[in-house]
């Protein structure tokens, strides 16, 4: 379905405000070209010659956004929980990266990783690729197919790595404008974002250049901060100038400063660097299954959520075992927990609520006017079928909501709209 006018009619949800859920039974969820035009318990007169599609009884949500999310990691999801960030990545991650050098093994291995994306309730996307050019590329054209939105990265590393992975300085940064050159006014939905994959991972010169890139473009950046007590050492001893670790991107122009900026994780930071955050409107990407499956730690996000900083919320597969934003807001609610009861009891557990903004309207926001159903937001919405969710009483619309964050499967999708079209979901 191209860009349309028509109606979405059922049990409509999205957030009124951060705190709050706004709840609208058996209602209508106007579309006109693409973008919304307001959620109403009674159909306006203007808009009574629009189409109805009809999903009567069932959810109707904002389209979720995964602000985190290494799509050539999806083919060992699951694998290497025991470990943490560090020895993973050297056992786990980079041997599965390196074979994305073969442009076969990349096409089978992206198709299930967009087909898997496409069939769950995430409608946009900040993904990570490899190193790989070709394949990249290759996964910008899957998910422009899939019609999805999304930012993709062509990884950048040039020390610190296994040799079939390690570029040259020079090497990386001259695929990286050929990606840029490639790529430019290819495609409708899916947008390039520079990403050096780490500190650890990139050199001063190499920063150094993908900084003056985002200079000259103005292309968000994404990348990983403060995730891992072995990682943030190792930052301290190949950056003894900078101030802490979120600094060492600052020097170099990475952290919000020419584009936006989304920083995964942020479970070590100090003050310095939280300040810092704010300074600079960087988004942090909230990656709890991630975090405890790699023994990170819990982030602190109720202050940030407190003190306003731009948060969303990443599913970090395959940090991640699972690619369900709800899923993540469940996870972000239960760690919140923990924090509050064995760390700090001042940092009040998080609510769905809020988790549910994190996963709609936080992260959304990135992408611009997404995330909620109000005049003029782009026309992203998914429909759930929880009828499998049994009940022996009536349940109001927050609370089928709620039960969705917890029980919900990508099965439940049954119907998928962005900006305006309606996405065809695999079988």
């Amino acid at each position: 379905m191209n860009a349309a006018s028509f109606i979405l009619k059922g049990d409509l949800c999205d957030s009124l405000d951060r705190e709050r859920l706004r709840t609208v039974p058996d209602g209508y969820l106007v579309c006109l070209d693409g973008l919304c035009a307001g959620a109403f318990s009674v159909l306006p007169e203007e808009y009574h010659a629009l189409p109805v599609i009809d999903c009567s009884g069932k959810l109707i949500l904002p389209g979720l956004t995964d602000l985190h999310v290494h799509a050539p990691q999806y083919a060992f999801r699951g694998l290497g929980m025991d470990q943490e960030l560090m020895e993973w990545l050297a056992a786990n991650v980079f041997p599965e990266e390196a074979r994305y050098a073969d442009l076969a093994y990349a096409r089978r291995a992206y198709r299930d990783f967009t087909q898997a994306l496409t069939r769950s309730a995430t409608t946009r996307a900040c993904v990570f690729a490899t190193v790989h050019r070709p394949a990249t590329e290759l996964l910008m054209d899957l998910l422009e197919e899939s019609g999805l939105v999304a930012f993709v990265g062509k990884v950048n590393m040039d020390r610190d790595c296994p040799d079939d992975l390690r570029e040259t300085t020079d090497g990386s940064v001259a695929e990286t404008r050929r990606w840029l050159e490639e790529t430019a006014g290819k495609y409708k939905r899916v947008r390039p974002i520079l990403t050096p994959r780490f500190i650890p991972s990139c050199t001063d010169p190499l920063l150094d250049e993908l900084g003056a890139m985002a200079a000259m473009t103005g292309l968000s950046v994404q990348s990983h901060l403060s995730e891992n007590r072995g990682e943030v050492e190792c930052v301290r001893r190949l950056r003894p100038d900078t101030a802490f670790y979120g600094d060492a991107y600052d020097r170099h122009g990475l952290f919000g400063s020419h584009g936006r900026a989304i920083m995964a994780h942020c479970v070590l930071s100090s003050d310095e660097e939280i300040a810092r955050i704010r300074e600079r409107g960087v988004y942090v990407a909230h990656c709890p299954q991630s975090n405890t499956n790699l023994a990170s730690g819990v982030a602190p996000v109720r202050r940030y959520w407190d003190e306003g900083l731009n948060l969303g919320l990443g599913s970090d597969v395959a940090g991640g075992s699972s690619l369900s934003i709800l899923r993540a807001m469940a996870d972000a609610v239960q760690v919140s927990k923990l924090r509050w009861r064995l760390q700090d009891d001042s940092l009040r557990p998080l609510t769905v609520p809020e988790a549910f903004w994190m996963g709609t309207a936080g992260g959304g926001s990135f992408f611009g006017r997404v995330g909620l159903f109000r005049p003029g937001y782009e026309f992203d919405a998914v429909v759930l079928d929880d009828s499998r969710l049994t009940a022996p009483r009536p349940l109001t619309v927050a609370q089928r909501l709620e039960r969705a964050v917890y029980l919900s499967e990508d099965r439940d999708v049954v119907r998928k709209f962005v900006q305006g079209r309606e996405v065809s979901l695999p079988s």
